[in-house]
């Protein structure tokens, strides 16, 4: 009888073999795997196109062994657009945050994904600009205390914080629009499924696919590691609740 022992967890093929510099409790790293994860499923790490934006998404191209497209900040679903157009038979996927995506990037998410460009969208919320300083984001909570909003997130003047899986859910351009989290091994094992349904539908080219992970940011918010896993299921998951939006293969 052999004594050797069966090694059941190592680094995904699609991940370079670095050590992460995000800090302490950050959940991008988690949310990397994930990915990579789902490329190693599917084996297209080979053909997969990565565009990361302005933010702590930016530093895609270190983690990922695939090529990497930097954009301007907000503009990574347009020049997904541009790339997948040009090269139809590549996968190409964003990663953006909140203060990327859903306030200078409006524009271009919403109109890629009504369009129904063939892409995925892996959108990571953790209600604030992450490497900017803290400020406030269109994620920010209500009555959240930011940089820019010391007193907390005054919704008669700021407005609410916007749901973009449920928004985006509405067009008709979009296959698949889900919400998952990253904040408890559960949440993560159902997460990495549904990145991988995303990642699987643009393999089987039905359109636009796009998940929200919902993410803590413990620097930023002030906490430990600790402290923001329970804001995430405490405070985050109560106003963005997890779940599919929409999915046109069980329409």
């Amino acid at each position: 009888m052999s004594n050797a022992m069966q090694k059941v967890f190592d680094r995904p093929a699609s991940l370079k073999d670095v050590q992460t510099h995000f800090c302490p409790g950050c959940q991008h790293g988690t949310i990397h795997r994930l990915v990579a994860e789902a490329m190693d499923a599917f084996g297209i790490q080979d053909r997969t196109i990565g565009v990361a934006s302005v933010g702590c998404s930016v530093f895609l191209y270190g983690y990922f062994d695939i090529d990497v497209v930097e954009a301007p900040h907000g503009r990574a679903p347009a020049v997904a657009t541009g790339v997948k157009r040009v090269m139809n038979d590549k996968i190409v996927f964003t990663y953006q945050g909140d203060g990327d995506l859903a306030a200078i990037g409006t524009s271009e998410i919403i109109h890629a994904a009504n369009r129904g460009e063939g892409m995925t969208v892996i959108f990571v919320n953790n209600t604030t600009y992450g490497m900017t300083g803290g400020q406030m984001a269109p994620t920010t909570l209500p009555a959240q205390k930011t940089s820019t909003s010391p007193y907390g997130r005054d919704v008669a003047n700021d407005g609410y914080p916007i749901r973009m899986a449920e928004l985006l859910s509405g067009l008709e351009g979009v296959a698949y629009s889900a919400r998952v989290s990253v904040n408890s091994p559960k949440n993560i094992i159902q997460a990495g499924k549904v990145i991988n349904k995303a990642f699987g539908m643009q393999v089987e080219k039905r359109g636009f696919t796009f998940v929200e992970v919902l993410s803590s940011c413990p620097t930023n918010w002030g906490m430990n590691p600790l402290k923001a896993n329970e804001r995430v299921a405490s405070e985050m998951i109560p106003y963005f609740p997890l779940g599919t939006y929409k999915d046109i293969t069980e329409a």
